[in-house]
Order: C-alpha cells, then sequence, then structure tokens
C-alpha cells in the first residue's frame, strides 16, 4: 500500500466503570477503546458497519491475535480522551493497527499496535474460524494516493 493512511478519530468521556478505585483507568479498558475505533476506522472506511461487512465478504470478524502497549500518563474518571487508529499494513489475512490515546489536550495518554486476522468460517471443522485472503475492494478503501 502506499498514499496516506486513513485516520479515525473520535472523542470519549472516561465513565467511572472503567477505573479502578483510584479513579484511574484500568489499563485494559484501553484495548477496548482501541477495538471499538477499530471497528469505527472500517466503517468510516468502507461505509459498512461491522454486521454489514460480516455479509458482504462471508466472515466472522477480524480477531486480535498480538498486541503491544506502551502507557505514558494516566487517563482519569471524567476526562476527556482522545483514541486515533490507523492501518499500518495489510499482509495476505492480517491488519496491522496503530492506535494513540490522548488527552484533549493532546497529551498522550497509550500508544497500542495489534495484529487482527480476517477470519472466516473453517470449511471443514463446524464452528471453527480460519484466515482467509483479504478483498482488495477492502484494502483500497484505507489509503490515499499523495
Amino acid at each position: 500500500m502506499s498514499g496516506t493512511a486513513l485516520v479515525c478519530t473520535t472523542e470519549r468521556l472516561v465513565a467511572w466503570s472503567e477505573c479502578d478505585p483510584a479513579g484511574i483507568v484500568y489499563y485494559p479498558r484501553y484495548a477496548e477503546m482501541c477495538d471499538a475505533n477499530t471497528n469505527a476506522l472500517f466503517a468510516q472506511a468502507t461505509g459498512l458497519g461491522k454486521r454489514e461487512t460480516q455479509a458482504r465478504y462471508g466472515i466472522v470478524g477480524w480477531p486480535m491475535v498480538s498486541s503491544s502497549q506502551r502507557y505514558l500518563k494516566p487517563a482519569t474518571y471524567g476526562d476527556v480522551v482522545r483514541v486515533s487508529s490507523r492501518v499500518l499494513r495489510f499482509g495476505g489475512s492480517s491488519i496491522e493497527l496503530s492506535h494513540r490515546i490522548e488527552h484533549q489536550d493532546g497529551s498522550p495518554i497509550a500508544e497500542l499496535t495489534d495484529t487482527r486476522v480476517w477470519a472466516a468460517p473453517h470449511p471443514e471443522k463446524p464452528g471453527a474460524i480460519k484466515a482467509a485472503p483479504l478483498p482488495a475492494d477492502f484494502t483500497a478503501c484505507f489509503f490515499t494516493e499523495g
């Protein structure tokens, strides 16, 4: 892929339910924020919601197979945070994404990367999934020329 990667940025208010007893965001909640933003990025790029994407391409979804996180500054109950996500790279059946979470003033909170697999139902094992090739019309939506 060449060109500029599409970025999806959303703002959200940190809820008490996302925090530990001290009011600091519990670290797994950042992965949940990024997961939600991944779905928003895919919808922004393709114009399709998750269920529509699943139906169109006959897939189960895009489960995460690896991740890494770096925490820079805490967020607390009541903070407004900005989550930005973009595709770094497409493989044959994998998608590598980058996420940045920052305070409303732009100061960084966390940086996360994850790799997901384009997963379809396994043709020979009912209930199982397997990696499937990424469709070119899907991947073409994430980069602009320039």
